[in-house]
């Protein structure tokens, strides 16, 4: 959420200078977006040892799409640094109107959005809906919680094929509206989960050898 703050210059029309302009603030957001990248592959596996035991399979599927999540973040956070350096370099080379710089810039651009906002998206939500199955069935959490992030989830991937067969843009106005109530779910989630935790009568019905 924090990097909506940074990323002003790599949205501005004339973002080949305004990045260079403002490198340091988006370098401070592309740090933030490594950090976030690594904390969403922590969530399924900080999860994983509690789900396993309920049903393995679909935890150890959440933890490769969110470890997937977080190397595509990490992929858009090097598109990202790569475009201040080619930013830097047209304005070193004097801003001019029409060379190779725009083609790359557009290139390099596309390649943040469609890997940062699109792909690690799809990787999330894939991965957050098999462990709210899980969670689902099993009532660690309450139902309503469950059934918001398996909606939210399902929505976020609606966004992402939408995207992709151009029905809207990637990560434009469209795309938002329709991912967006995965992010106040999740956060209600976060605050339940150190507020209350898991459902503890579930959690005691599991033997801790019942691997499966």
């Amino acid at each position: 959420m924090l990097t909506f703050l940074f990323y002003g210059p790599v949205s501005a029309p004339n973002y080949l200078v305004s990045v260079s302009e403002n490198r340091g603030l988006v370098g401070t957001g592309a740090l933030l977006s490594f950090i976030g990248g690594a904390c969403g592959a922590g969530i399924a596996i900080s999860l994983y040892p509690v789900l396993r035991k309920f049903n393995a399979g679909l935890a150890l599927g959440a933890v490769g799409f969110r470890i997937s999540e977080g190397v595509l973040r990490f992929i858009s956070v090097c598109a990202l640094l790569s475009l201040i350096t080619l930013s830097q370099q047209f304005v070193n080379a004097g801003a001019p109107d029409s060379s190779y710089f725009q083609t790359l810039g557009v290139l390099v651009y596309a390649g943040y959005r469609w890997v940062g906002n699109v792909g690690s998206l799809l990787a999330f939500s894939i991965g957050a809906l098999l462990y709210y199955i899980v969670f689902y069935r099993t009532k660690l959490i309450p139902r309503w919680i469950s059934v918001w992030g398996l909606v939210a989830a399902i929505l976020a991937m609606v966004s992402c094929a939408l995207a992709t067969v151009g029905l809207v843009t990637p990560f434009g106005t469209e795309q938002i509206l329709i991912a967006i109530p995965m992010l106040p779910q999740e956060m209600v989630l976060a605050v339940w989960l150190i507020v209350k935790g898991f459902n503890p009568s579930v959690i005691a019905s599991k033997s801790p050898q019942v691997d499966s």
